[in-house]
């Protein structure tokens, strides 16, 4: 047989066949051309012990390599400057490292991330010191435009005055427990044409409501950027640049102003935007809506009643009152500021993304709110300078196909290659100066519908990936919360760790539980409570959520669950050799042997490690012994016998089979 057929049968390249064949016992000259056929069947027989042996061997080179990278790192004390934020594709580049190597790095420490993902200082800090990175003193960094984002904010300060109005973008805020998500659910089931909102299918982070105006009869859309929109809002404050138009400021009448309704009141005053508040609950006992104005006034917020310039509503939302009133005081603001209210529609769109992920079924999937232009099928995704795919499918809030979205209108988007992050801009104008989103990577389907890009050279064992506990932790003050989240930190050995994926102050809120089942977290209240759609939402999932008055209880609790991740101690215990002088039965996946107990003892039912010439080149089991004719359970050394041998891998002649036997035996959990 000619070498190149035996070395394409073999998926092998004929040269280095030729250099592997004479270390396992086959006299091949290094130069052959050809192979006697008797010799090439043996080689094709011993080829899966030898390939076999060939990865073990380079397993533990590679590993090998990576070790002595590391410490060379350490002994030349090579540091880093980690930003307080950074992408994985960012760290890949400051490391000089490549990118698919830090996507595994991660994924050995439980977690998934994609190129494009954000790491805290933390998470970064701990991956590049695992590395034999020293890590340099912390130091806070300002957050810096990027181009597209600068382009984006050019737009639409270039357009503002021009083109034509469009419908206005409102994001509610405000304290939990204030009424924001009633008074959401209200505007979408009250005043609306033919009861739309009524057809809402799925979350997609905004929605579109259209005003009838009963005096005037006027059909008016008005866009509102759901929760995670307020994330996105956020995301983009830093940034510089605005995703609403307008905001509304919910504040409950019988609970006043709190720290949250601070935070608001300073994060629209960031953004500049206009404000109308809404003054919730009124129809509850203890309602005060005078003191609740009062209260607003010592922050700067000044009723036009009162000779101020920020309208005031009060509502309640649960009984849908005033909620026409609400809009119209809305659509008066968008009025005032209609210069600021427009866009051109007959330009390639642009705009923000306000929520991504991998659907199972669909792929990559994102809502992006239009802010300019218009898009339509078959337009690029150009995604932060790089081109993430086409518009395979859009729909709109209720889960109906459309062929554009124009501005103002907040649309799912099919066609990602690679689902983009919260706060990422869109500007399909831009196609001709970006480039091809690298995906030279594999998509590979992970737990929980994610997908991550992933070098198909290389693979991740499993036992060598740390297990995360994920837990969200909501607690009444911010000293609690920092000793909590302090105290679950240090909670970790080398096995497993808890990560925190969610914490606030104030009660457990819908969001919390969305959260919770996205990631597998358990909710942990520190003296909290919880509100009524989070506690059925609770229910419905079957979320775990857990009270707690004493920190010590919450943390015994989270000792014990990382105890129940732990792997299973593996205890082996060698038996004795067993070499194999005849073999009496070949069967598909068994053996029927016939040898002597050289050292130790042989049982029924041991393990086996198969070697030749010294080396281990299979595994398997010994399920049947017998001496004579009588099936015996245990064979002492020197005794000859026979045996059954269950495995894969053909045993010859000659064989040695190593006996053990492997117990596991739970750990307990102890600190590093």
């Amino acid at each position: 047989m000619n070498v190149t057929d035996l070395a394409r049968h073999l998926k092998v390249h004929p040269q280095k066949l030729l250099q592997i064949l004479p270390e396992f016992g086959f006299d091949i000259g290094a130069k052959a051309v050809k192979v006697d056929d008797r010799v090439a069947e043996r080689i094709q027989k011993e080829w899966r012990r030898i390939k076999f042996v060939l990865q073990e061997r380079e397993k533990k080179e590679a590993e090998k390599q990576r070790e002595l990278e590391k410490e060379q790192r350490r002994l030349t004390g090579a540091t880093v400057d980690i930003p307080d934020k950074v992408t994985v594709k960012e760290l890949s580049a400051l490391l000089g490292l490549p990118l698919n190597q830090l996507i595994l790095e991660l994924m050995k420490n439980g977690i998934l991330a994609t190129q494009n993902e954000h790491l805290d200082y933390e998470t970064a800090a701990i991956l590049v010191s695992e590395l034999g990175f020293n890590v340099s003193e912390r130091k806070k960094t300002e957050t810096l435009d990027t181009e597209h984002e600068k382009t984006l904010e050019k737009i639409l300060t270039g357009e503002k005055g021009e083109g034509e109005r469009r419908p206005p973008v409102i994001v509610i805020m405000g304290h939990v427990d204030h009424g924001k998500t009633k008074l959401l659910d209200a505007i979408r089931t009250t005043n609306v044409v033919d009861q739309e909102a009524g057809g809402i299918t799925q979350h997609i982070g905004a929605y579109q409501v259209i005003w009838n105006d009963p005096k005037t009869k006027d059909k008016t859309p008005i866009t509102f950027i759901d929760t995670p929109g307020h994330e996105a809002f956020t995301v983009m404050r830093g940034r510089g640049a605005k995703v609403a138009d307008i905001a509304i400021l919910v504040v409950a009448a019988d609970d006043g102003v709190k720290p949250q309704t601070v935070e608001a009141i300073n994060i629209a005053k960031a953004a500049k935007l206009p404000l109308l508040v809404v003054i919730n609950k009124i129809d509850k006992q203890g309602a005060d809506p005078q003191k609740t104005r009062t209260e607003l006034v010592q922050h700067g917020l000044v009723s036009d009643e009162w000779g101020g310039e920020i309208p005031m509503v009060e509502i309640s939302a649960k009984n849908k009152v005033n909620i026409d009133k609400l809009l119209d005081t809305l659509l008066l603001i968008a009025d005032i500021n209609s210069e600021h209210i427009t866009a051109v529609i007959n330009r390639p769109a642009a705009g923000t993304v306000i929520e991504a992920h991998v659907d199972k079924g669909e792929g990559p999937v994102a809502t992006v709110l239009i802010q300019t232009g218009t898009l339509k099928l078959n337009d690029p995704l150009v995604v932060n300078g790089e081109i993430y795919g086409k518009v395979r499918a859009m729909k709109d809030y209720r889960g109906v196909n459309i062929l554009e979205a124009g501005p103002s209108c907040p649309v799912r988007i099919l066609g990602f290659k690679v689902a983009p992050q919260v706060g990422d801009v869109l500007d399909v104008g831009a196609v001709g100066q970006s480039k091809m989103i690298d995906i030279k990577a594999k998509h590979t389907q992970q737990t929980g519908a994610e997908k991550v890009l992933i070098s198909t050279t290389n693979t991740v064992e499993e036992e060598e990936q740390k297990k995360f506990f994920n837990v969200i932790v909501k607690a009444d003050m911010l000293g609690s919360l920092e000793a909590i989240i302090g105290s679950l930190e240090k909670i970790k050995n080398d096995e497993v760790a808890v990560k925190v994926v969610g914490k606030g102050l104030g009660n457990i809120t819908a969001d919390d539980v969305s959260l919770a089942e996205t990631t597998g977290a358990v909710i942990f209240g520190f003296n909290t409570g919880v509100q009524t759609i989070a506690e059925q939402m609770i229910r419905d999932k079957g979320i775990k959520f857990l009270q707690y008055k004493i920190i010590y209880d919450l943390l015994d609790f989270v000792k014990k669950e990382l105890e129940k991740l732990l792997n299973p101690e593996r205890i082996v215990t060698e038996l004795g050799n067993f070499k194999v002088v005849a073999i009496f039965r070949t069967d598909k996946a068994s053996m029927i042997l016939g040898g002597r107990v050289e050292n130790g003892k042989i049982q029924k039912g041991a393990n086996a490690r198969v070697k030749r010439h010294g080396e281990i080149i299979g595994l398997g089991k010994i399920s049947q012994v017998q001496m004579g004719k009588q099936n015996i359970s245990e064979v002492p050394e020197g005794s000859e016998c026979g045996l059954q041998y269950e495995g894969k891998l053909k045993v010859e002649v000659g064989d040695i089979l190593e006996a053990y036997r492997e117990e596991e035996k739970n750990k307990k959990f102890v600190l590093n």
